[in-house]
């Protein structure tokens, strides 16, 4: 195993509750402790805190924020909510998977930061009717058994199951907890994008939290780069 090999010290279950500064440098408040560092990496993602989404209905148990797989949907009627990659993604598993897919999305068109290489398989199922696109469109109200559309598609279409993968915003209270600045505009934290330290010396973010509200423009294949920089940014300092 990686782990093994390069002896890292894995603390599973440990979820963090609070970041706090010391004379050592931080510290990580967790359930199962409390770590000391004179370097910190936050990585946390941005799954947090979906974006608003108020029509009626959906406080209903059949609305999803979250999508892990497409076994339990196979044969139902499934709604989509978004325009992006993860709703491209997810339309394309479900679709695989036996499910009845429609996607519905307030643009005009796909966004244009849909992955390249995903790109022609959606448009070329949505093009052989294979998922329905319901595009300047927007869900306005969810039913038991139904939702109803408005928009370039006045429709009421049967429903079994909606995602609403119109966006998330990432946590950013343990950056803040330490000092770190916050872009008020792009709500990401303010850092040197050469060594992807924050404001804060010694405090370093990587991955999609980088990016705050343009989640889109950092995935794995260009964070992957994040920990290259930051391990060679430490070095330098000792």
């Amino acid at each position: 195993m990686v782990a093994d090999h390069y002896h890292l010290d894995i603390r599973r279950g440990a979820d963090v509750t609070g970041l706090r500064r010391s004379a050592e440098g931080f510290e990580v408040v967790s359930r199962r402790g409390v770590f000391t560092g004179s370097n910190v990496v936050v990585a946390t993602g941005y799954f947090d805190d979906p974006n608003p989404f108020d029509v009626p209905g959906v406080e209903l148990p059949k609305v999803h924020r979250y999508y892990s797989e497409p076994y339990a949907y196979s044969g139902m009627d499934v709604a989509i909510v978004g325009g992006k990659n993860s709703a491209v993604e997810m339309a394309l598993d479900l679709y695989r998977n036996g499910a009845n897919v429609t996607l519905v999305h307030r643009g005009s068109t796909l966004s244009s930061g849909v992955k390249y290489w995903i790109l022609p398989d959606i448009e070329n199922r949505l093009k052989a009717g294979e998922i329905r696109a319901l595009f300047d469109t927007q869900v306005r109200e969810i039913n038991q058994a139904s939702i109803v559309c408005r928009g370039a598609h006045e429709c009421e279409i049967p429903n079994d199951v909606i995602f609403v993968m119109i966006g998330y915003l990432p946590s950013t209270s343990l950056l803040q907890a330490v000092g770190v600045e916050i872009d008020p505009g792009s709500k990401a934290p303010v850092y040197n994008v050469q060594t992807m330290e924050t404001n804060i010396p010694g405090m370093y973010v990587a991955g999609s939290i980088a990016a705050g509200r343009f989640n889109n423009k950092i995935f794995i294949e260009n964070g992957r780069t994040h920990g290259k920089l930051i391990i060679d940014a430490i070095t330098r300092v000792h």
